[in-house]
């Protein structure tokens, strides 16, 4: 009795220190830490986590900030020049994350399956992004726990048109490297 009962509280221990990936954004502003949830959404972090270990985030910029909204990286050069891509992959708006302060969504197109590098970090409650009421809404698979200063610094930078782009930080906020730890603290 005494084996299956300290069996069954290690394993509760286990499940309790589970540990969630962190990714560290080192930018020219600062350092941005983000807490993925495998567990929430396994396509779209295991996507994120093999463009961030793959190296094709460095170099990258922010090229879009709303005020109060988001800013969005992952995908431009400090040119602004696109950054070829993988495959899209499929949306996972479903798994119950919202939209909130600090999360940490995929971008997309009009298509909700579009998503491939680029993401968005909510800078404001933006419950209109989730799923619901036939829209497809925009996954969430993390959320900045570290940095938020940051954040908030590139989205209160000027912002200009760039051809075709709006909403484009007049400053280039350049993700110099990303580092990857497969154990953070879990939420």
């Amino acid at each position: 009795m005494r084996t299956a009962l300290f069996a069954v509280l290690l394993f509760v221990s286990a499940i309790a220190n589970a540990q969630n990936p962190l990714v560290t954004l080192h930018t020219t502003k600062g350092d941005i830490v983000i807490e993925l949830y495998p567990d929430k959404a396994p396509i779209t972090v295991d996507n994120f986590l093999s463009y961030a270990k793959s190296g094709f985030f460095d170099g990258t910029i922010f090229h879009r900030s709303i005020r109060r909204f988001v800013i969005q990286g992952g995908g431009f050069t400090k040119d602004l020049e696109e950054k070829p891509t993988r495959d899209p992959i499929k949306n996972e708006a479903d798994n119950g994350l919202t939209n909130d302060r600090w999360t940490v969504s995929m971008a997309r197109t009009s298509d909700p399956d579009s998503a491939t590098s680029q993401f968005f970090i909510n800078t404001g409650l933006n419950l209109s992004l989730d799923r619901r009421g036939g829209k497809d809404g925009y996954a969430v698979f993390g959320k900045v726990t570290e940095g938020r200063e940051v954040v908030r610094e590139i989205n209160n930078l000027p912002t200009h048109t760039v051809g075709f782009m709006r909403d484009v930080p007049k400053e280039r906020v350049v993700v110099e490297r990303v580092t990857v730890s497969e154990a953070g603290p879990a939420s």
